[in-house]
């Protein structure tokens, strides 16, 4: 029999993490560093627009976690913003996409430097092998997630 403990505390931990990266305050104190004036709401799928430089709101909404027209209504508010364009996608006419735009990538510049101000002084005692263990081993958990979430999405026989 395989000990429990070790996948509890997993738990536990991942819990805390997604309660912390969840919370409004994280979200403000991310977005007063930055300097940038966003609902907090729009600034994950503007994030993964920038990442990706354009997704269909069907992809950001399974990203995101969200659902479809929460994400259409969010996309189209970036729009107003000026921070994406939405079009047809060239590979499906019936699908649409956002596209990241010029103040869109200047938007998620400052959130990523202000990540990383922010990230440098929580970690600012740990060695960086251990930043760099962190980083590899939640890529190869979430990594995993996601393939075993794409096996469930599939019909099963």
């Amino acid at each position: 029999m395989h000990s429990t403990y070790n996948t509890d505390g997993l738990a536990r931990a991942l819990l805390d993490l997604v309660g912390m990266l969840n919370s409004p305050r994280q979200d403000d104190i991310l977005l007063q560093e930055a300097g940038v004036s966003i609902d907090r709401a729009l600034f994950p799928l503007l994030a993964r627009i920038g990442a990706a430089g354009s997704l269909s709101v069907v992809e950001l909404a399974e990203q995101a976690g969200r659902d479809h027209s929460t994400v259409s209504r969010q996309t189209a508010k970036l729009a107003n913003l000026g921070l994406v364009t939405r079009r047809q996608a060239v590979r499906d006419q019936r699908v649409h996409e956002a596209v990241i735009t010029a103040d869109g990538r200047r938007a998620v510049k400052a959130i990523t430097m202000a990540r990383r101000r922010l990230f440098g002084k929580l970690l600012a005692d740990w060695s960086v092998e251990d930043r760099e263990t962190l980083a590899r081993l939640n890529r190869r958990l979430a990594g995993a997630m996601m393939k075993a979430r794409s096996s469930w999405d599939r019909p099963q026989l």
